[in-house]
């Protein structure tokens, strides 16, 4: 007896026990966009609104039976990345890629908390480069994680040129130059081929950003996986967010979480 298909995507990423941020974000992203989630687990972590209280790293070799489970058998139509904290994890993660010869992947090097803090260490930045960045289709670094890669001090939408331009060229990849840091605006750049690409948005006063960035890129992922440009991808998935943004959800002691739901949420916020 035949039945319905759905695009799928799948999420290697860390989770959030608080469900604003990481794995969690990602499926309830998916979920809304309308295509079937799948998890790889790296990393568990102990959160809240109001901070990490502790990380437990699953070791590279559970994570490569994760993904040798998924690839064998849903196969995904496309791939989100997002916190990756150690070499080994990156390079077991590129190796089975390379082997499944994975398409359509979005990577969000989640380097720099919110408040500054590296997440990750200079020995992972690297291999993170070297072994995952050229498989990339699409990079998602915000301002803070586009200044370390780059080099480039970001100052102004030229150096948000600048920088995206290095770092495609680079890696031969597409980048999506995120401008949330921004004081006033919320632009993000697109680099991809050679040209330049804007989308303009909107500063939105919310208090509440747990995730937005883990968010994004998981939108993206699923507009792939449905067959939309990389342009159209990016373009749905900023009025998303947007939507997630205007809602307004407050959970929670500190920076809370987004509305994830709000496409397919019957009570109106």
């Amino acid at each position: 007896m035949g039945g319905k298909s759905m695009k799928t995507v799948l999420s290697i990423a860390g989770s959030d026990s608080s469900g604003g941020a990481g794995i969690q974000a990602d499926i309830k992203t998916m979920q809304a966009n309308g295509v079937y989630a799948m998890t790889a687990i790296t990393a568990l972590t102990a959160q809240n609104t109001l901070g990490v209280n502790g990380i437990f790293e699953i070791p590279a070799e559970f994570l490569e039976k994760q993904l040798e489970s998924i690839f064998q058998d849903i196969y995904p139509d496309a791939i989100k990345i997002g916190m990756l904290s150690s070499s080994s994890s990156i390079r077991k993660i590129a190796s089975i890629l390379k082997k499944y010869e994975a398409k359509k992947i979005v990577l969000d090097p989640v380097m720099i908390s919110t408040s500054g803090t590296p997440l990750i260490s200079s020995d992972a930045v690297y291999d993170l480069q070297k072994f995952l960045f050229p498989l990339a289709t699409l990079i998602t670094p915000n301002i803070p994680e586009a200044e370390l890669l780059s080099g480039i001090s970001i100052k102004n939408e030229q150096d948000m040129e600048r920088a995206a331009k290095k770092l495609g060229e680079k890696y031969h990849c597409s980048v999506l130059c995120k401008g949330g840091h921004q004081k006033n605006t919320a632009h993000d750049l697109l680099f991809d081929n050679g040209t330049y690409t804007w989308f303009y948005g909107e500063k939105i006063d919310n208090p509440n950003t747990h995730g937005t960035g883990c968010t994004l890129s998981s939108a993206i992922a699923s507009n792939l996986a449905k067959g939309c440009s990389l342009k159209d991808s990016i373009q749905h998935s900023k009025e998303y967010l947007s939507l997630a943004l205007h809602s307004m959800l407050n959970l929670g002691k500190g920076n809370g979480p987004l509305n994830h739901g709000v496409l397919i949420s019957k009570e109106k916020f």
